[in-house]
């Protein structure tokens, strides 16, 4: 759904406990794709309208694809809160904010009209972790796209045609000369993908290093992609899961596990999502595909945009053996 193909109306700010919070309404009604468990069908439900507490965002999706981990919970291979709205990797534009503003992961303050990508994971802010500076090991964590859906709390999955995303959140803004579903996986894939070409690398210049990565999916391309960029000659360990032609046109030279392995090897598997990355990360990976990640096709690694209301359909097909790294889906 285009944000000019729907109004928003605030209200005045009201108070609901001890936070205030500002109501929008949504017309046409906010959308969204509920999963009520492994061999039931998505249930559309509509959400007329949202209640922002402090420094909560609206954002209105433009595409989201699907992981992996979608992939596995819909087939019951993962478990997960039902009724839940999936999805996790998402870019879309800011439509409200609550009370008191929110920040950009570049350290601005957001506004309304920005096109941004979120990470899925956001720190509680409390836990003695939290506390002590380690929001990345945070104990409790809300997972976007996998938490139950609750009153108030509809729009939190990607899987819809809005997000309400919780204060704390960590919010991205993206250029718009890059394709949604390009950048939709950024906070997802292209950062798990970064993280381990930097931890493999470990301070070292890949320059004219031979590396190997280890990996599935569009993480494993990405993770490619990463390391040519820098200079590496790449070997991409023969997987199954990356058509062979795509690897090459991403940077790498495929091989067998009978090669013996270089000093530095990049495990860039597909994974759940577990812990929040960090706004460098994130920063860095969206910096990676609006520059060095153009030479790379990152269009052609994702199929064209689904309708949401054939999600079913859609996530079958991303569990396929011959499906693309990645499948797109929207409202329509």
């Amino acid at each position: 759904m285009k944000l000019a193909e729907s109004t928003l109306a605030t209200a005045p700010m009201l108070s609901r406990g001890p936070a205030p919070r500002t109501d929008h309404v949504l017309r046409p009604a906010a959308v969204a794709m509920a999963f009520l468990g492994p061999g039931h069908r998505h249930e559309e439900i509509a959400v007329p309208g949202v209640a922002l507490a402090e420094h909560e965002v609206l954002v209105v999706i433009e595409v989201s694809t699907i992981c992996e981990l979608d992939v596995q919970i819909a087939r019951g291979l993962r478990p997960a809160s039902v009724p839940v709205v999936l999805g996790h990797e998402s870019v879309g534009r800011v439509i409200g904010i609550g009370a008191g503003g929110a920040d950009a992961a570049d350290g601005g303050r957001l506004q309304v009209g920005d096109r941004v990508v979120w990470a899925p994971v956001t720190a509680c802010g409390v836990c003695d972790r939290c506390e002590s500076g380690r929001s990345q090991a945070c104990r409790t964590p809300a997972v976007f796209g996998g938490s139950r859906i609750g009153p108030h709390r509809e729009l939190t999955g990607g899987f819809g045609g809005h997000a309400q995303l919780s204060a704390g959140t960590l919010i991205a803004r993206v250029p718009e000369s890059l394709p949604g579903a390009v950048l939709a996986p950024a906070s997802c894939a292209i950062v798990a993908a970064w993280t381990a070409v930097q931890a493999a690398a470990h301070g070292r210049d890949l320059e004219g290093a031979r590396v190997r990565v280890r990996g599935t999916g569009l993480t494993a391309l990405a993770a490619t992609a990463i390391a040519h960029a820098h200079g590496a000659e790449v070997e991409l360990l023969e997987s199954g899961t990356v058509p062979r032609r795509l690897a090459e046109r991403f940077g790498a030279t495929v091989i067998t596990n009978r090669e013996p392995e270089p000093g530095i090897v990049i495990r860039a598997a597909e994974r759940a999502v577990a812990q929040p990355c960090t706004a460098s990360a994130l920063t860095a990976a969206i910096s990676f595909l609006a520059g060095p990640g153009r030479a790379y096709p990152f269009a052609d690694a994702i199929s064209a945009v689904r309708p949401l209301r054939e999600l079913d359909a859609a996530l079958a097909a991303a569990g396929a053996a011959d499906a693309p790294p990645r499948i797109a889906v929207a409202v329509r």
